[in-house]
């Protein structure tokens, strides 16, 4: 492949993958006016308050931006099979029927072998009839739980099961059956701690990220010790890597992309540790860049900041630089028959 089309590659799978990705990872794919408060999105309320990460998607926004429609212009691709498959399995359209998103993850911090489980609180319009029939005939079952149909399949091969069940009207669970019976448990009775159902809105650390978020149309923050440690790095790049805790990034796709990356280390050492690190990285991408003027322009937008135990890592793409690099991409695409 060429550098200039892994160029225009890397950077429509930047846009796509930071847009779209926050929503229904492997599927899941807001920011109406008025939707994010100082609490947060109302839907926040329906996450459990262990979930190692929380991320959120104005999908329509998203979908709908200059910037995807001049992407999907310049590369005509069929949508992905994640989203085929989910659409084929529960009759919801990811781009036509969401509004936004808001997706939770949950990992075991004491275990590597079972797998975490995921869910996406989805606001839109969906057919509970038509898709309650299609899952069914996929092989899906009906439960009743406190009063509400939650339809389980084994689709995505989780343990737990995978469920659907409508919170309220307009709100659609989607994920594992045991988050989604959380997030029943949480519209029933509310946050109760002393039965163990408490929400992310009274995890003050994990809320306290979330108001210091910009007005970007996806967002995600997470507990980076508890993703790291499913990860099963190699011992020697686990021991190499600076103590997070948590970390948040904030992105607006709209004509171009901006947006930020922050990390929240455990004290100012490891801050500095993580720093000299960024900044060794971008000192290297500076030197790959060579005479490319639209790839050093994208470098240059990168700014590193943050004080403290907190490192910031900011981008500003403009609209023109996917113009300059868009610009090659039609040329090399091979003609398809």
């Amino acid at each position: 492949m060429m550098n200039r089309t892994r160029y225009f590659v890397i950077a429509s799978l930047l846009v796509l993958g930071v847009g779209l990705g926050t929503g229904l990872v492997a599927f899941y794919v807001g920011f109406p006016a008025g939707a994010f408060q100082r609490r947060g999105p109302e839907e926040l309320q329906y996450i459990p308050r262990d979930a190692s990460l929380v991320a959120y998607a104005d999908v329509h926004e998203i979908m709908t931006s200059d910037l995807r429609q001049k992407l999907r212009r310049l590369i005509p691709i069929d949508r992905q099979d994640g989203q085929r498959e989910f659409q084929d399995h529960t009759g919801i359209n990811i781009e036509t029927d969401i509004d936004r998103v808001v997706a939770c993850g949950r990992t075991d911090a004491n275990s590597t072998n079972v797998p975490g489980s995921g869910m996406v609180l989805a606001r839109g319009r969906f057919d509970e009839v038509k898709i309650e029939s299609l899952m069914r005939e996929h092989g899906a079952r009906v439960e009743n739980y406190r009063g509400k149909r939650i339809i389980v399949s084994d689709l995505g091969q989780h343990p737990e099961g995978f469920g659907v069940a409508f919170v309220e009207p307009g709100l659609i669970a989607v994920g594992s059956a045991a988050l989604v019976h959380t997030a029943i448990d949480l519209h029933q009775g509310g946050d109760n701690p002393q039965t163990g159902v408490a929400s992310a809105t009274g995890n003050e650390e994990l809320m306290n990220l979330v108001r210091s978020l910009e007005a970007g149309n996806a967002w995600a923050v997470g507990r980076f010790d508890a993703l790291t440690a499913r990860a099963r790095l190699p011992q020697g790049v686990a021991e190499r890597l600076p103590a997070i805790t948590w970390f948040s990034a904030s992105t607006r796709i709209d004509g171009g992309l901006t947006g930020v990356v922050r990390a929240e280390a455990r004290d100012e050492q490891a801050a500095d540790n993580l720093r000299d690190v960024v900044r060794g990285f971008l000192a290297l991408a500076k030197m790959q860049a060579g005479s490319r003027p639209d790839v050093q322009a994208m470098i240059q937008s990168l700014e590193l900041g943050g004080a403290g135990k907190t490192v910031a890592l900011s981008f500003n793409v403009p609209s023109q630089l996917f113009d300059a690099i868009a610009a090659f991409g039609p040329a090399e695409r091979p003609d398809r028959h």
